[in-house]
């Protein structure tokens, strides 16, 4: 099983989401944008991957979600995207 710890951007928040997944990352990206009007997606349809990590199973991608998040810092977060270059 492949999962996934992702990082989406949306221009019209101007804010990051940051998830896991272990559904194929396309599907899950497609169910942010789809017009849910619940939780911290719901709202706006321009979500993008910006970042992407592969991990074999689903408690690595969920602790890599929880590292992050406990980061609490876009400029952390920033500086992960930058260096993927």
């Amino acid at each position: 099983m492949s999962c996934h710890f992702y990082i989406l951007f949306s221009k019209n928040k101007n804010r990051f989401y940051i998830g896991a997944t272990c559904d194929e990352l396309k599907e899950r990206v497609r169910k942010h944008n789809s017009n849910h009007k619940k939780g911290f997606t719901g709202m706006d349809s321009d979500w993008k991957v910006v970042y992407a990590e592969s991990f074999e199973t689903k408690e690595e991608a969920f602790a890599r979600e929880r590292e992050v998040k406990k980061w609490k810092s876009r400029k952390k977060i920033l500086g992960l995207l930058n260096s993927k270059h």
